[in-house]
């Protein structure tokens, strides 16, 4: 049974989902790809509270990585597109074409955007990292303030940025 709480970010409340292994959800509000069910709510589930003590530490300066097991639901070809997510380092970025050479299909750019949107574990696999080639944010799932917000905590943008 999957169970599930709501995290109090600093950049509005996130909703956690995970199942007795892994963490499978982390969505803002405005995220389109968050199932209607979620199962039991359980303030207390260790796993959710572990991602609430990590993603405390992120949001104050004092995690720049992840240690949670992770299952994102997705197709073969989403789940190439999370891992790649997963390998770039905090405080930098990467663009879509990247990412598509990083799973060896460089002529997939526009489906590694519509998989970067739907991934499901926002921040903790870091989607808001992918820009576009020219340097500009582009789309998120989570609105573009909160990635500006995300890449100016990680030192990729200024404030003005």
């Amino acid at each position: 049974m999957n169970r599930y709480t709501i995290f109090n970010s600093p950049l509005g409340p996130v909703t956690l989902q995970a199942s007795s292994q892994a963490l499978s959800g982390a969505w803002f509000t405005t995220h389109t790809s968050q199932p209607e069910e979620l199962g039991q709510r359980d303030d207390e589930f260790a796993l959710l509270v572990e991602a609430i003590a990590q993603l405390q530490a992120y949001f104050a300066g004092r995690c720049q990585s992840f240690d949670l097991p992770v299952a994102p639901r997705g197709s073969e070809f989403q789940q190439q597109v999370w891992q790649a997510l997963q390998g770039i380092p905090y405080g930098e970025t990467r663009s879509y074409q990247d990412i598509a050479n990083a799973i060896d299909n460089p002529n997939a750019v526009r489906a590694v955007g519509l998989a970067n949107g739907k991934n499901p574990l926002s921040i903790i696999v870091p989607c808001h990292r992918v820009i576009g080639k020219n340097g500009k944010l582009t789309g998120y799932a989570g609105g573009l303030d909160r990635k500006r917000a995300l890449l100016t905590l990680e030192g990729c943008l200024t404030k003005d940025g």
